[in-house]
Formats: C-alpha cells, structure tokens, sequence
C-alpha cells in the first residue's frame, strides 16, 4: 500500500490521544493492541523514506597538517 504524510499523522494523532482507532477520509481502521499501532507507524514511516529515495551523503574532509 502506498503511504501518504496524512496517514502518518492519523497514526500519530490516534497515539497522543491514546486511542487505537485511526480515521482517514473514507474509512476507520481499529487496531487490536497499541503494540499494532505502534508497529504501523514504524511501517508506515519506512514505506515513506524508502519512497524518498536515497539520501544524500556527506563526507567531511579534515587535513590536520601544515
């Protein structure tokens, strides 16, 4: 399933309130446990930075000579 910023913060907005019903535009989901919740948000913020794409590396050079 693709993942959109909106489903993330339905999650999120269902843990800071403690419940473990999250609602998006057309449908509810109701997980069993916070558990479940939990490890959906972890999914759901992985499938979004892997969608990213990579991420850009940095190298720092550091010449401590004369």
């Amino acid at each position: 399933m693709s993942f959109t910023k909106k489903h993330l913060d339905a999650v999120e907005a269902a843990i800071a309130r403690g419940e473990k019903t999250v609602r998006y535009t057309d449908r509810t989901v109701e997980y069993r446990t916070v558990d479940e919740l939990l490890a959906a948000r972890a999914e759901i913020r992985s499938s979004l930075a892997r969608d990213a794409g990579p991420r850009s590396r940095v190298v720092r050079l550091y010449h401590g000579g004369k």
